[in-house]
């Protein structure tokens, strides 16, 4: 019997009226991403149910024959000791607790057994469903007021958006819900299942463009680049050549033709016109990020070994803007927008380096199969993101960070620096050995 036949004999979600571990998974998960479009506090609690669920009955001894998790526990305890040299133990403590779910997710996925094809389809469609209603929440605001939202645009103001506040998070979640939607495509077993996330990737991928978010929409390009290569390689190379080819084309036409995305371009433009004409004053978005990194590599070789302290990371920048570039009102001085120089301000070099290797262990695991390539699209996604963003400094930036890549990591039935338990080798959407690893889905 087929792992995709297992689901219907089986105990699965909402197929047998006693719930397993994954079936709880699953649950914990809609609630996490509940919270992620509305109260924070949802997405905390469910987080936490996760793990408790996760690791319910297992011994603590086998957490530690997971070394990628090891990896993680050593740089979020970078994190923790730079309280030592930090003056502001109100924000440390903020940027600790911060990184908790490091602690408990990756962990929390070692240990949960493979989700069903089943599990993933309502997953994959409930989770479509919220956020297509999130997007077109978004563009009803351009819909009842085109000329004030695009006239917003010329000034480098976003849409409002689920969750409150932040775009970012709002388009890159978007933008690695639809590799996922795309992965699980191939094993909808229902017509209306594949009508439904259809429709909703077409939306989302609408909302990408409307809402032009330069991260979202770049990390989008980055897997229609990847998948576009992948699949000449495999049994759609016609497909994959036509869409290589026309993307140039397409992007070309999207940027004319949907105004707050050309406002955008064209604003970017504009603000690195002002920069080369001297203009320092950080009302730029795009200038003000160049001026982080300037400035934060300046401090990091100031304090190589143990950085300035987690919670020092604002006060010791605020006093670099006060003295490089004293025009800079308070409200446009940026945190250093690359996790990377914000590990390494935070608690030096070494640390890092910690967070870069822990990064890089799951490319030890891929595997020359479907599930590999889509991990590594995520995995690429996430790289880019935290290059040009702090990424790992807010709540919800961290959820659509880790959530997606672990449930794609947990897809490939195989763990970094461990063999996975019996359970995890059973089941799953797409067996390794199936036609669906060989297809460009």
């Amino acid at each position: 019997m087929s792992a995709r036949d297992q689901p219907m004999n089986k105990s699965s979600f909402l197929n047998n009226k006693m719930l397993d571990k994954s079936d709880i998974a699953i649950i914990c998960m809609f609630g996490m991403f509940v919270g992620y479009l509305f109260p924070p506090a949802i997405l905390s609690i469910s987080m936490i149910l996760f793990g408790v669920n996760a690791l319910w009955n297992v011994n603590p001894k086998l957490w530690f024959r997971d070394k990628w998790w090891l990896m993680g526990v050593a740089w979020v305890a970078m994190f923790a000791i730079s309280w030592f040299w930090s003056e502001d133990k109100g924000d440390w403590e903020t940027r600790f607790q911060l990184k908790l779910p490091f602690l408990i997710l990756p962990l929390a996925f070692t240990f949960l057994p493979r989700f069903s094809s089943r599990q993933l389809q309502w997953l994959i469609v409930i989770v479509g469903l919220m956020l297509t209603g999130s997007a077109l929440f978004s563009m009803s605001f351009l819909v009842l007021d085109p000329v004030h939202y695009i006239h917003e645009y010329k000034q480098s103001h976003i849409l409002p958006t689920l969750p409150k506040g932040d775009h970012i998070s709002a388009s890159m979640g978007v933008a690695v819900f639809i590799i996922s939607g795309v992965y699980v495509w191939p094993v909808l077993a229902q017509r209306w299942m594949k009508w439904v996330v259809g429709t909703c990737l077409a939306i989302l991928v609408i909302h990408l463009h409307v809402l032009a978010v330069k991260c979202g929409i770049i990390s989008f390009y980055l897997f229609v680049i990847g998948w576009s290569i992948y699949a000449t390689f495999t049994r759609r190379k016609i497909i994959g050549l036509i869409v290589l080819v026309s993307l140039p084309v397409v992007f070309f036409l999207v940027v004319r033709f949907v105004p707050t995305l050309h406002e955008r371009v064209a604003y970017t433009w504009y603000s690195y016109f002002m920069f080369k004409n001297g203009d320092h004053s950080g009302k730029y978005g795009d200038i003000s990020r160049l001026m982080s990194y300037k400035l934060s590599t300046e401090l990091i070789k100031e304090h190589p070994l143990l950085g300035v302290g987690a919670g020092d990371i604002k006060s010791q920048m605020d006093l670099a803007y006060a003295k490089e570039y004293p025009d800079v009102i308070q409200a446009d001085r940026l945190y250093p927008h690359n996790q990377f120089l914000v590990n390494a301000l935070g608690c030096g070099i070494p640390a890092m380096l910690i967070f870069v290797f822990w990064y890089l262990m799951p490319l030890f695991s891929l595997r020359r199969n479907r599930q590999s390539f889509f991990f590594f699209m995520v995995w690429l996604m996430g790289l880019f993101e935290l290059m040009i963003e702090p990424h790992l400094e807010g709540q919800l930036g961290i959820f659509v960070f880790i959530i997606f890549l672990l449930l794609q990591w947990h897809e490939m039935g195989s763990q970094p620096g461990m063999s996975p338990p019996e359970p995890m080798r059973s089941g799953g959407a797409f067996p390794s050995n199936s036609s669906a690893t060989l297809s460009a889905g």
